[in-house]
């Protein structure tokens, strides 16, 4: 008989832990961060340095987007414009309003829309990005990659830079706001 009162009180233990715990976690991973691994060789040296012997995982900070506040140099989970199915990892290059000379797009110099990001692999000869579809709208951002959490010997924090030679020529936006502070 207290067999039986154990048995129930462990279930109701397990099954209402059960009810706070799963919407916790759902919460968790739909509005703050989230886990993924990384394949393919488009951001090589900065993710997957080793090619996929072994793909990093990164973490993939959802708050720090939800206001689409991005910056150059961030490392961006993005859906693809051309496949929604398909997520992909890329460098913000430029931000709206910045002029972007371009690596192989139909443009050689292209202005980043408002509302836009200009998304580019660290890899470029193997990085399907802004170049092959153009300017990406802020709202496919997802996430920003913060840290690199496997393997143990790459643990890093994931800090935003953006390679000298990809650096945007212009942003207009900032240009047109120093000559009217000028007058």
């Amino acid at each position: 008989m207290a067999q039986t009162g154990f048995g129930r009180r462990y279930f109701k233990a397990f099954v209402s832990g059960f009810f706070v715990a799963v919407p916790v976690t759902v919460t968790v991973l739909d509005r703050l961060a989230y886990v993924a691994r990384v394949e393919g060789a488009s951001m090589q040296p900065s993710l997957n340095p080793d090619g996929e012997s072994s793909p990093d995982v990164v973490l993939l900070n959802r708050w720090s987007v939800r206001n689409y506040h991005v910056q150059r140099g961030d490392i961006v989970s993005v859906l693809s414009p051309k496949n929604p199915q398909q997520k992909i990892i890329k460098r913000v290059i430029g931000i709206e309003g910045d002029f972007i000379k371009t690596l192989g797009y139909k443009n050689r110099y292209v202005r980043v829309p408002d509302g836009h990001l200009w998304i580019e692999g660290d890899h470029h000869g193997h990085s399907f990005d802004s170049n092959a579809f153009g300017p990406v709208s802020l709202g496919l951002v997802h996430g920003r990659a913060s840290h690199i959490i496997w393997p143990p010997s790459r643990w890093q924090r994931i800090e935003p830079s953006v390679p000298p030679d990809r650096r945007p020529l212009l942003n207009w936006d900032r240009a047109a706001e120093d000559k009217y502070d000028d007058d």
